[in-house]
């Protein structure tokens, strides 16, 4: 897969290695020439392309393959050169998936469909997730924001008075517009079939839309 992230700070160089690692090629624009200069000649990450320019540079981002990428991941430290790298992408050159990074989260409002955004990740918000995970049980907890704010990823724990005790999946009452994708119980994953039993204390993460949140709660969180 080509896939080209803007930003060649810790988060960007990362990100590039573990791609690289799994077999796709990847591009990182930056525009620090010392930055750039130092990882190209270390050959750091190792098999990662680097282009020297401003990813919010039409030209650069054609320089850099953008027009045959399949990804395009704008992790820079500045959220308004996100944007602008996220809407050129997808404007300009129909990237079909596009990742932005949310430094600040008061812009996280910002990064959607109208921005080119398919998906933002909102450190802030992410860590406060899991905070509240791990601290809360019975609770809804979203985790990211996916299609530009249109869908999530969240998380129930699942309380001994949660409805779903005791329910196969199917029998829930979970909308079809929401996904069990994993249970986490105990130290282990089980498989989300039809018939999978709920217990509790099970970890349930779900893809939902926004608009069957209120149904996805009724279903999972215990009543209060």
């Amino acid at each position: 897969m080509q896939i080209i992230i803007a930003g060649g700070g810790s988060v960007g160089r990362f990100i590039a290695e573990q791609l690289s690692n799994s077999g796709n090629a990847v591009t990182i624009i930056d525009n620090d020439r010392a930055n750039v200069n130092r990882y190209q000649s270390q050959n750091e990450p190792a098999g990662v392309k680097w282009v020297l320019g401003d990813a919010c540079d039409l030209g650069v981002l054609d320089a850099a393959g953008t027009a045959h990428a399949e990804v395009i991941a704008s992790v820079t430290g500045d959220d308004e050169d996100n944007l602008v790298v996220s809407l050129l992408a997808k404007q300009e050159f129909g990237v079909p998936r596009v990742v932005a990074r949310v430094n600040n989260p008061k812009n996280d409002w910002l990064f959607n469909e109208t921005w080119g955004v398919d998906v933002s990740v909102s450190t802030p918000h992410l860590l406060t997730g899991l905070v509240q995970e791990a601290v809360t049980v019975g609770n809804f907890v979203s985790l990211m924001s996916l299609k530009g704010g249109k869908g999530k990823l969240a998380e129930v724990t699942l309380e001994a008075t949660s409805p779903a005790v005791g329910l196969e999946l199917d029998k829930a009452g979970l909308p079809r517009a929401a996904s069990v994708v994993a249970i986490m119980r105990e130290d282990r994953v089980v498989a989300p079939l039809p018939d999978t039993v709920l217990h509790s204390g099970d970890e349930v993460m779900v893809l939902l839309t926004d608009d069957v949140e209120a149904e996805v709660r009724r279903a999972l969180c215990a009543r209060q």
